[in-house]
């Protein structure tokens, strides 16, 4: 199995462009949003973190921690978001090694729980998140909040 490296965007800062841009083409949310978040992170405006999986220099996985992600339960936060292994790269381990990763940091700065909004069932439980409610999001069904304590 190939060894890939895992990093805090703070590790690594002067590749936010690049991570940015990768968010954006995974997502569609606009890259500005991205390097706004990361710049908040960089400069220590907050704790909410962005962690990648790199394969030499390409980022092959990745997610990132925001306030909310874009659903109406304000009260619940902050967010891991823009969760995302290239489809090359799945089924070894890495979203989880990403997840684990981001809820450490967090716990290591008092930040406790985190929360997750996904449509998917079954993945994230295996690495220790609980579904908690549905929430309304921009789509019309609600999507599943999971917390991780």
């Amino acid at each position: 199995m190939k060894t890939y490296k895992y990093i805090a965007l703070r590790e690594q800062p002067e590749i936010k462009e690049k991570a940015a841009q990768w968010f954006h083409e995974k997502w569609g949310v606009p890259k500005e949003a991205y390097l706004e978040c990361m710049e908040d992170y960089l400069s220590g405006n907050t704790e909410n973190g962005w962690y990648l999986c790199l394969d030499g220099e390409m980022i092959i996985g990745g997610l990132g921690v925001i306030e909310n992600d874009f659903h109406e339960r304000k009260d619940l936060a902050p967010n891991v978001c823009a969760v995302y292994t290239e489809s090359d790269y799945r089924k070894q381990g890495i979203a989880g090694k990403l997840l684990d990763m981001a809820v450490e940091d967090l716990r290591t700065k008092g930040i406790t729980p985190l929360y997750l909004v996904t449509d998917h069932t079954g993945f994230y439980e295996r690495y220790g998140w609980e579904f908690l409610c549905m929430v309304q999001g921009s789509d019309p069904e609600p999507s599943r909040m999971y917390v991780h304590y």
